[in-house]
């Protein structure tokens, strides 16, 4: 998924995700790029497009304090009006993939680093709007899981958590996913981050699993760009990060026969994910994770205004 008022957005000041990642403090990270979205956003026209999250301006003398977000006041010191709140104590689990495959990197950062920094920027975000995070990270196997508070010392333990070098092998999806359906009783939103670079035909089944709790799924798929483009030159001995296999490939000749694959899986990924009614956006590394967030951001809008007229349209029928 890739709303389409992000090019617009894209044209704002947007932080780059090398100068990003050389903060090594990764709440620091998330901060930046929270306070880098709100800036970008205010200066966009189209400040107003979510009622939840970005009905939010900076206050300015004369503004009615009756609108003053408190909440957002002791936690950052800034001063915000927020002229709706739709929706609150929102229940998210984060769920990132740890495995091998993530630890893969061609502009000096990993996939698993650049996850974890998306990651801790939507926890610090829905920390900042009051609401409860969870995480829970997984490579063959769970590794660890925080429940979903809402406290400062909490947020730590998430960023703590989060800074793990990644070690796993095997990607599986499954095993984790059950296991979120097992523990996760009450609905809430489940955002999912891996590069679902795995066999995925046990995927559909383990996310109908959480679709059927009444869960919000969002997807997020990260690849590298030289996994997107493929552009090496030279014949190159390829391993499997997962499996410790090598080959010795000519990427000249075997360019477009895995672009075309590449291609097909991740399509695969989209529809599953759309079938169900989930969130998708595939992102690269090299993309600003402003971007991420608004799309993000994005898609709880425009779910939001989905159900709203679902809602509106069922209670007409019962009247």
């Amino acid at each position: 998924m890739t709303s389409t008022l992000q090019p617009e957005f894209a044209q704002r000041s947007l932080i780059d995700p090398k100068t990003l990642m050389s903060i090594r403090n990764l709440e620091l990270r998330a901060r930046t790029v929270v306070e880098g979205f709100w800036a970008g956003l205010h200066r966009s026209p189209y400040h107003g497009f979510s009622v939840e999250f970005t009905e939010y301006r900076q206050y300015t003398p004369g503004d009615d304090l009756r609108y003053l977000d408190w909440r957002v006041l002791a936690r950052s010191d800034r001063y915000f009006l927020k002229r709706f709140e739709d929706e609150t104590n929102l229940r998210c689990h984060l769920i990132t993939d740890q495995s091998r495959s993530m630890t893969y990197g061609s502009l000096g950062y990993t996939k698993a680093e650049y996850a974890s920094t998306l990651a801790a920027t939507l926890a610090y975000f829905l920390h900042l709007q009051g609401d409860a995070v969870g995480l829970l990270t997984f490579d063959e196997q769970v590794r660890d899981y925080l429940p979903p508070r809402h406290r400062t010392s909490h947020l730590r333990q998430l960023m703590i958590a989060l800074e793990k070098t990644a070690v796993g092998r095997v990607t599986d999806l499954v095993a984790p996913l059950q296991r979120v359906a097992e523990i996760v009783r009450k609905r809430g939103l489940i955002v999912l981050l891996s590069d679902f670079l795995a066999p995925i035909e046990r995927l559909e089944n383990s996310l109908i699993q959480l679709a059927a709790g009444g869960h919000e799924l969002v997807v997020f798929q990260i690849l590298d760009p030289a996994e997107v483009s493929f552009e090496f030159k030279e014949p190159t001995m390829f391993e499997d990060s997962e499996t410790d296999r090598s080959m010795m490939i000519d990427p000249v000749a075997a360019r477009a026969n895995y672009l075309r694959n590449l291609n097909a899986h991740c399509e695969a990924v989209r529809d599953t994910c759309q079938r169900l009614g989930s969130s998708y956006s595939r992102l690269v590394t090299s993309q600003p994770l402003e971007l991420a967030l608004f799309d993000f951001l994005s898609a709880r809008s425009q779910r939001r205004r989905t159900s709203r007229r679902t809602n509106h349209h069922g209670s007409g029928l019962l009247q």
